[in-house]
Order: structure tokens, then C-alpha cells, then sequence
């Protein structure tokens, strides 16, 4: 991203690739619009001349003029709407991959809730784009024109379109002002009362066998009653203002049908133009109607905007970068420091260690000490605020994300499968996966047997919730997909927390077989067993290093009188003579 350059700027920007678009939009508003004046033409020659001539010939003629004239309206009319449609499939598609690789990255920060509506937001402003609302938008600047003509035909009438329209103009800036807060608060109500739901389909099985359903019950539906109050009364006042326009649009056509007939009346004015008059002021006041009625959706795009540009303006697209070589499996962190987003204590501080090709670092401490975000900041989901992290000398930020993530595996502590086959999530979700790579890492990760045992293997289809599988096996599974690139470091977090013996076994000897490899393994642990063929150990307490060095020199700190920490380490793990430093 160019210095300066804000999310907002890149929206103008992916909007303005459309202008020729909303050019031939303009120009074929033109004719349309020019076009609109046939029907009020056509009353005025029928007023006017053939029911004073009687003339059949004239009667046919115009018709089948007027008939030709409307067949070109509607067809202009259907072609500015099929290029409108594009322009926003075109907005859309431009911005599709950035907004969806800056939704994984604000989503991927767990301290931040904006990256879920990133999509949200975008598709908001592309449904104004396939709406009537642009329709509007160019051919509100005909209503002048229209009320022009009126003046034409007659001051009085002209007078009376205008103060009309005036009327109209205020009642949809009042509309505005007077509706964007509760549809907003409505809207912010039912996205909250979502979000819950959603966590509640996910802990369904927690909330089931524990007895909370009516207490969750209760809770969601008081957030649903709240948002369905908001969303009823903030429908309330824009009905005042949909109803009162559209009455007020068909009084003043009545008013001006009653005004032309007096001034015929007066010989002032002739039928024709009396009747011309009102579908001139119904043609002039339609767009302001209109864009009443789409109010609502054209406040969901101002939103929508507005959040998509915060989140583009926070989240900058990747910058192109020099290609490295493959890296050696060498991780070396010097003073690092993180913190959350909108604190001042830090969640790291002051963290350094160094992990060498073949070597396994476990890091342990009680349950807040810091052992799952450094895994983050290791697999480059968190950037530090100070000290350097560097993978075989390079800082992790000189290699592409995509590229990064092809050099790591990691295992989180939650493990999560996509809806897809077994072969695909242990790919990767690569379109063009290698097969045999795909059994290389399910036998690295010592689940190839486990899979032979799915209903299909590897093409064992896994829907969404992945509710055939247990934990154990999906964190087997989870193995293999980290194991699946070859990388030269993988991270694992709490690899064993599901695990029974066979499993723990199945671990530990892939962990040993990596290091053979000269890889290098990073163990987030509370469980003895995962430090188990652990070289060297970090001990984290309160964010903070209290002890990094060879694996039966750290225990025999920690172990030591007043340093036991409880809860991290028991003293049956076995003990090995010395590792690596």
C-alpha cells in the first residue's frame, strides 16, 4: 500500500475503475429520462388536436409513435440497470480477495471483532448496486427539468410542483437524520443476538449435557426481543416517512389535476396540458418517493462502508517481497514483547531463546503464562511491538504469509477441520494436492492407520461441525495437515491435551522423527509426557521468561523448594542427560 493510502481511498479507488460504467449509466439515464416526457406529449396531442380534429389517421399514427418510443425507454431503462449490476459485481470482484485475506488476518487477532463483518460489509454496498437506489440517483437531477416543463404550461402549476417538491426534498433529509440512529442501534441488536446464537450452535453440546439451555434460552431471547424492538420501532418511523411521502405525492398529483381543471376553467389552460401536467409531477416527485423507500438500504451501504474502509485502513495488503531461499530450521527470539490490543500490560515481555536444527524447545507454565501466544507470535499470527523474531536469520515479516505458512506447521490448541475430506484438510485445501504427499504426512504424523479406519479413508468426507470424529483424532489429523509441506519448524500447542496412550506414543514418535529430519519443534505443554523428547525447555510466568536452558536443568529449577509451580510439571516426567543448548 502506498504511504498515505487509507481504506477508504482504495474503495474510491476500486469504484472509480467502474466510471466509464457509470457513464454510459449517465448517458443512457439520459434518454430515458428524455423519453419519459412522451406520455404527458402523447395527452397533449390527444387533448389537443385529435379530439378537436376527430382525426383517426393522427389518433394511429401517434400511437403507434408513442408505442415505439416506450419500447426504446424500457430498453435503455433495462440496459442501465444491467450495467449498474456489473459495476457492482465489478466493485465486488476487485475487492473480494483483499477484503477476504483482511477478514482472516483481523479474524485470526482474537482481540479484534471487525475481520468477521469485513464480507458483510462488502456485500452490503454491492446488494446497493443491484437495487433500484443508483436508478434514483441519476434521475433525481432530471426532477428540475421536469418541474421546467411544468412551469411551461403554467406559472401556477409550476408553483405548485415546486413547493411540492420542496416538501418532498425536507421530508427525506429529515428521514435521514431522524432514522440512521435506531436502524443502526436495531441492526447492531441483531447482529449481537446472532453472534450469540452462533456461539451457542458451537457449545451446544456443553450447554445440552450441563442443563443451561433455559438459562441460554432466556438470555438469547431477551437480546432477540431487544434487537425485534429496535428493528419494529425504527420501521415505525421509516413508515411514517414512506407512507407520508408517497400520500403527499398523490395529493399533489389530485391537487394538480384540480388546479388544471380551474385554470381550463378560466380558459387559462387546456385540457391537454392539464392532464400533461400531472404525469409531469408524478414523473418529477417518483425519484425522491423512491429514494425514500430505499433509504434503508442505502444507510446498510453507508455502514458497510464505512467499516470496510476501517477495516482495509487497519489492515494493509501485503507488500510484495524478495523471494528467500528455503530457511534452515534455526528460530532465534531476541527480547520479544507483545501486547494486546488497547492495554498497556503487556501479554509478553522480554522474551529470548534460540532453537537449533534438530532441536525441541518445550515451553511450560500455568494456564495465562503466555504459552499460546507466543505459538502465535511464532507461526507470525501476532507481531511483536519490540525484540525480533528471525527464522534462519530473516525476520518472519520478509516472508510472504502464504510462503511462511508452507515453512510452519502448527497445531493450535483448538483444533478446527474444514468441511471437506480428510485427504483435502491434510492438504491444505490444495486444489491440485499431491496424493502420495498426502499419506507421507498422515504416516509422519502416525495416523495413517487411524485413517484406513474411516468409513471412506482419506476420502472420508468431514461436514461441517466434524461431529463424527473425536477430539484425539482430529488433533492426529490436525498433525498430519501441519506436517503436510515438509516444514522446517512446527509448532504445537498442547499437542497431546485429547490424546490417549497410543496416541501420546503416535506423538512422540513424530516428534522424534522430525528432529532427525533437522527440524526444529516448538511444545506449548502442560502435560509431562508432550515435554517428554524435549531438549530444552522456556519457562513462562506472567508473560515473562523465569528459566530457558537444557530440559533436566530447567526441572531441577522448577522443581527446586519455593519454585514449584503448581499445575505445571509434575516430577514423574522422565529425565534425559542433558540436549542441546
Amino acid at each position: 500500500m502506498r504511504l498515505g493510502m487509507t481504506g477508504t481511498t482504495e474503495l474510491r479507488k476500486a469504484r472509480n475503475q467502474s466510471a466509464h460504467l457509470f457513464l454510459s449509466v449517465f448517458l443512457f439515464s439520459i434518454f430515458v429520462n428524455l423519453l419519459m416526457l412522451t406520455g404527458p406529449i402523447y395527452m397533449l396531442q390527444i387533448y389537443d388536436r385529435v379530439l378537436g380534429s376527430r382525426s383517426l389517421e393522427t389518433l394511429t399514427a401517434l400511437t403507434v409513435l408513442v408505442g415505439f418510443l416506450f419500447a426504446m425507454m424500457a430498453v435503455f431503462d433495462y440496459a442501465r440497470g444491467r450495467v449498474i449490476a456489473r459495476a457492482g459485481a465489478r466493485f465486488q470482484a476487485m475487492l473480494d480477495g483483499r477484503t477476504f485475506n483482511a477478514t482472516l488476518r483481523q479474524s485470526a487477532d482474537r482481540d479484534s471483532p471487525r475481520g468477521a463483518t469485513g464480507l458483510r460489509d462488502l456485500e452490503s454496498i454491492q446488494r446497493l448496486f443491484t437495487s433500484p437506489a443508483p436508478m434514483t440517483f441519476f434521475d433525481i437531477p432530471w426532477t428540475p427539468l421536469f418541474i421546467a416543463v411544468i412551469f411551461m404550461l403554467h406559472p401556477w402549476l409550476g408553483i405548485l410542483a415546486l413547493l411540492g417538491g420542496t416538501v418532498l426534498i425536507l421530508l427525506t433529509l429529515a428521514h435521514q437524520f431522524l432514522t440512521r440512529q435506531p436502524v443502526g442501534q436495531a441492526q447492531a441488536s441483531t447482529q449481537r443476538a446472532d453472534r450469540f446464537a452462533d456461539q451457542v450452535q458451537l457449545q451446544a453440546e456443553t450447554i445440552r449435557s450441563m442443563g443451561m439451555g433455559a438459562e441460554v434460552r432466556a438470555i438469547w431471547q431477551k437480546m432477540r426481543s431487544q434487537a425485534l424492538d429496535q428493528t419494529v420501532s425504527a420501521s415505525d418511523r421509516t413508515g411514517v416517512f414512506t407512507t407520508s411521502t408517497k400520500a403527499l405525492r398523490l395529493f399533489l398529483q389530485s391537487a394538480m389535476l384540480g388546479l388544471g381543471a380551474y385554470l381550463v376553467l378560466l380558459n387559462q389552460l387546456t385540457p391537454g396540458a392539464m392532464i400533461a401536467g400531472s404525469i409531469l409531477l408524478g414523473r418529477a416527485l417518483a425519484p425522491i418517493e423512491q429514494g425514500i423507500g430505499q433509504w434503508p438500504l442505502v444507510q446498510a451501504a453507508q455502514r458497510g462502508w464505512h467499516g470496510l474502509g476501517k477495516l482495509l485502513s487497519e489492515t494493509a495488503p501485503e507488500a510484495e517481497r524478495t523471494p528467500l531461499p528455503r530457511p534452515k530450521a534455526h528460530l532465534k527470539a531476541e527480547q520479544i514483547t507483545v501486547m494486546a490490543p488497547g492495554e498497556n500490560i503487556p501479554l509478553l515481555h522480554g522474551i529470548s531463546f534460540e532453537v537449533t536444527p534438530g532441536q525441541a524447545m518445550g515451553v511450560i507454565g500455568v494456564s495465562g503464562s503466555g504459552k499460546s501466544t507466543l505459538a502465535r507470535v511464532l507461526t507470525g499470527l501476532i507481531q511483536p511491538v519490540s525484540g525480533t523474531l528471525r527464522l534462519d536469520g530473516a525476520t518472519l515479516d520478509q516472508y510472504p504469509p502464504d510462503v511462511l505458512g508452507k515453512y510452519m506447521g502448527y497445531v493450535p490448541q483448538s483444533v478446527g477441520l474444514l468441511e471437506g475430506t480428510v485427504a483435502q484438510n491434510i492438504a491444505r485445501m490444495e486444489s491440485d494436492a499431491d496424493k502420495n504427499r498426502i499419506v507421507e504426512a498422515a504416516k509422519a504424523a502416525n495416523a495413517h492407520d487411524l485413517i484406513l479406519k474411516f468409513p471412506d479413508g482419506y476420502d472420508t468426507f468431514l461436514p461441517e461441525g466434524i461431529g463424527r470424529l473425536s477430539g484425539g483424532q482430529m488433533q492426529r489429523i490436525a498433525l498430519a495437515r501441519a506436517l503436510y509441506n515438509d516444514p522446517v519448524v512446527v509448532v504445537l500447542d498442547e499437542p497431546n491435551s485429547n490424546l490417549d496412550a497410543a496416541g501420546t506414543a503416535a506423538l512422540n514418535h513424530a516428534i522424534r522423527s522430525l528432529k532427525a529430519e533437522g527440524k526444529a519443534v516448538v511444545i506449548m505443554a502442560h502435560r509431562p509426557a508432550a515435554i517428554s523428547e524435549c531438549d530444552v525447555l522456556l519457562m513462562l510466568e506472567d508473560g515473562q521468561s523465569r528459566a530457558f536452558g537444557p530440559r533436566d536443568q530447567v526441572l531441577a529449577q522448577v522443581l527446586e523448594p519455593g519454585r514449584r509451580t503448581a499445575g505445571t510439571i509434575s516430577p514423574a516426567v522422565p529425565r534425559q542427560s542433558g540436549g542441546k543448548a
